[in-house]
C-alpha cells in the first residue's frame, strides 16, 4: 500500500479509512491536499468498495486549511487543488462517511460537510471563522444553504460562531451525534449497517439520490421510475435479494 507523509490509510476488500495525520491539528496544506486527492482518485476506480470513512488523528479532525497557503502566490493552487476535493467526493458513487472526533473548523467543516454522513463525538466542535480572517469559505457557500437552508448558511458564515455537535445535529449539517466513550462504536455500527448491502445496490441508492435532485417532481418521477425499472431491475443482486428474503438466508451479493 503506498505511504503517504500527511495521511495514514486503513484498507480491507470493502471498506477504506482515511485519517488526516499532520500534527498538531490536520491542517490541511497543498501538498497534504494533493496526497489526498490521489487517494480519492483511487476510491473512485475501486469497484469493489462499500464505504469510505474520512477521520483525523489525534485530537482534532481538521482546523483548516494552511493561512499561509492563502497568500497571494499561492492561493491560485490552493483553490484549485482544494476543490478537487469536493469534485471527487462528488462523483464518489459509495457513501462517504466523516468521523468527526475534534476540532472541525474552516476547510476541515467544508471537508466534513462534503461527506454524505456526518458523524461527530460530542468533543467535536465545528465552524466556519474565515469571516474572521478576512475570507469566505467558497464550498461552504455553496453546500451549506442545501443542508441548512439560506438564512442558517448566512448566520454560519457571517457571525465565524463555533458550534457543539449537537448544535450542528439541530442545524442539519451532522447526521449523528456519540458521547467520546461511544464515538468509535458508533461510527462502527453505521460502517456495519452499510456494509451488509451489495457495492451495487449501494452506489444506486446514492445516485438514485442525488442525481433527481433539484427537478421538476413530474420528471424527477418518472426518470427514477425509470431508472428502477430498467436498470436496478435488471441487476443480479436484486434478485439475489428478493431470494434471500423469501428463503429468509443471508444474500450473497454478486456485485452485478
Amino acid at each position: 500500500m503506498t505511504e503517504y507523509k500527511n495521511l495514514k490509510i486503513d484498507k480491507s476488500k470493502d471498506i477504506i479509512k482515511i485519517f488526516l495525520d499532520r500534527p498538531k491539528n490536520n491542517v490541511l496544506n497543498i501538498e497534504m491536499i494533493k496526497e489526498f486527492n490521489l487517494v480519492l482518485e483511487k476510491i473512485h476506480l475501486d469497484k469493489d468498495l462499500k464505504c469510505a470513512v474520512i477521520s483525523g488523528k489525534g485530537k482534532s479532525f481538521c482546523a483548516g486549511v494552511e493561512v499561509a497557503d492563502h497568500k497571494p502566490e499561492m492561493v491560485h493552487e490552493m483553490i484549485s487543488v482544494f476543490n478537487h476535493i469536493f469534485e471527487l467526493i462528488n462523483v464518489i458513487e459509495i457513501p462517504v462517511i466523516a468521523a468527526v472526533n475534534g476540532i472541525c473548523l474552516g476547510g476541515g467543516m467544508e471537508l466534513a460537510i462534503a461527506c454524505d454522513i456526518v458523524i461527530a463525538s460530542e468533543k467535536a466542535k465545528l465552524g466556519q471563522p474565515e469571516v474572521k480572517l478576512g475570507f469566505f469559505p467558497p464550498y461552504a457557500a455553496l453546500r451549506l444553504p442545501e443542508l441548512v437552508g439560506q438564512a442558517r448558511a448566512i448566520e454560519i458564515c457571517t457571525t465565524g460562531k463555533i458550534y457543539t455537535s449537537k448544535q450542528s445535529k439541530c442545524m442539519g449539517f451532522v447526521s449523528e451525534t456519540f458521547s467520546v466513550d461511544d464515538f468509535d462504536d458508533g461510527v462502527e455500527k453505521t460502517i456495519k449497517e452499510i456494509c451488509m448491502s451489495s457495492p451495487l445496490i449501494l452506489k444506486m441508492n446514492k445516485i438514485a439520490v442525488k442525481r433527481h435532485m433539484g427537478m421538476k417532481f413530474s420528471k424527477a418521477i418518472n426518470l427514477i421510475g425509470s431508472y428502477f425499472l430498467n436498470t436496478l431491475m435488471e441487476t443480479q443482486d436484486t434478485l439475489v435479494g428478493i431470494k434471500s428474503f423469501e428463503e429468509k438466508t443471508i444474500p450473497q451479493w454478486k456485485n452485478k
